[in-house]
């Protein structure tokens, strides 16, 4: 981690004393991250993958800063000791960023603070800096009946820097009749060799299910695509197999894959990724206890890497192809879920999951989660349907990315 400390100081500051007048903060900051000292007239060099603070040295440098308006960073965060009269500064022009509608914060105060809200900042930028340019396939239509999960392709470019690009089905049918069992073999042994038992999927099922994997991870190589959301209804009914594991197996490639054409849902998975390095669970919220303040979700694919140990199904709604019954550690988890046509709100809490449930009318992996949030935003004012289970509490940093956004938080 990289900080760029673009300094500003009065004339009357002499340059030579500028580290002695802030020795104690410059010190700290060198224990933890690389520090670079840059005068401010020098800050055009840098380029906007530079994480950039302002370092206020002094009073009086007001005008200089407000100056440079079009080179601050966004958000602007100012560092401010105190010393040389800085945090009186930092207070004037972060009022003046503030009128004009920039966000702006002063880092202030005690060192182990200062030093933790910085680690914090610098995973938001770096999480912002991430999604920018990030291309999003978007496989075929998506599900009908996911009538409030729409995004507007523009609205999201401009917002967060992601690009979805629709992707035909016919695309993946090409390369689907393309692969051969034999190329498929090994992979198919390999996933049937681990499984705790293979319950419906026959090992013919199990090559198709691994060749539209092979198809599908093609055209995300030719594309470029970080993440991928399939149309997997229409999939089952035109080759008679089913996206489970080819989504499952993408997952745990890097490559975020989601259901149904899910567009808020697949945002939602990268986000998660983003800040927290984990691949998460898309799952349906099935069943719903007021009074115990729990749920199920349940979904018929997760990344193998998710789990304990794994089952091979077949598809819950159309009792085809090959689907994960994925068993999945009981521990802390987080619930989080981006929405709107911009995906400007997001619904957030921790939890822990208590067991993995086996009903016989739900998808085919089952957890039972106890939420610390009521349970009532599900059945109040739910931001749809699929939702996104993340192992471990990852709360502070995916408010702080989210609040930093200026999203809507949804309880």
């Amino acid at each position: 981690m990289t900080i760029n400390l673009i300094s500003f100081a009065s004339p009357l500051h002499k340059a030579t004393t500028l580290r002695g007048s802030h020795e104690a903060v410059l010190n700290e900051l060198e224990k933890y991250y690389t520090v670079k000292l840059i005068d401010y007239k020098e800050m055009s060099k840098l380029d906007d993958d530079d994480f950039k603070v302002l370092f206020i040295a002094s009073g009086g440098v007001e005008k200089l800063v407000i100056q440079q308006f079009e080179q601050l960073p966004r958000p602007t965060i100012l560092l401010a000791d105190g010393m040389q009269n800085s945090l009186a500064a930092a207070m004037e022009i972060s009022t003046w960023l503030r009128q004009r509608g920039m966000r702006s914060e002063i880092l202030h105060g005690e060192l182990p603070a200062i030093i933790e809200r910085m680690r914090i900042l610098y995973s938001n930028f770096r999480t912002g800096r991430y999604l920018v340019g990030k291309r999003i396939g978007v496989i075929g239509p998506s599900s009908p009946w996911l009538v409030a999960s729409h995004v507007d392709y523009l609205l999201a470019k401009r917002r967060w820097g992601v690009e979805y690009m629709d992707i035909p089905l016919e695309h993946v049918y090409e390369r689907f009749q393309r692969v051969t069992d034999k190329e498929v073999s090994p992979a198919c042994a390999a996933v049937a060799s681990q499984a705790l038992a293979c319950r419906e999927g026959s090992p013919g099922e199990i090559v198709k299910a691994m060749k539209l994997y092979r198809a599908i991870r093609q055209i995300c190589e030719e594309e470029k695509l970080e993440a991928v959301t399939l149309s997997c209804f229409q999939l089952t009914e035109d080759l008679n197999t089913t996206g489970c594991l080819a989504l499952s197996l993408l997952n745990d490639d890097g490559i975020m894959a989601g259901c149904e054409g899910d567009l808020q849902s697949i945002f939602t998975l990268m986000v998660a990724h983003a800040l927290t390095g984990k691949e998460g669970f898309m799952a349906n919220p099935s069943l719903i206890n007021q009074r115990s303040n729990e749920l199920v979700l349940a979904h018929c694919t997760t990344g193998l890497k998710l789990t304990d140990r794994y089952i091979l199904r077949n598809h819950f709604e159309t009792g085809k192809g090959v689907s994960i019954q994925g068993i999945i550690p009981t521990e802390d988890v987080t619930l989080l879920k981006c929405g709107g046509e911009c995906l400007d709100e997001y619904y957030l809490s921790t939890g822990v999951l208590l067991e993995n449930t086996n009903y016989v009318n739900l998808c085919r992996t089952q957890v039972r989660v106890k939420l610390d949030s009521p349970v009532t935003y599900f059945l109040k004012n739910p931001l749809g349907n699929h939702h996104i289970m993340i192992p471990g509490h990852h709360s502070e940093e995916l408010n702080e990315f989210l609040q930093a956004n200026t999203c809507k938080r949804m309880e």
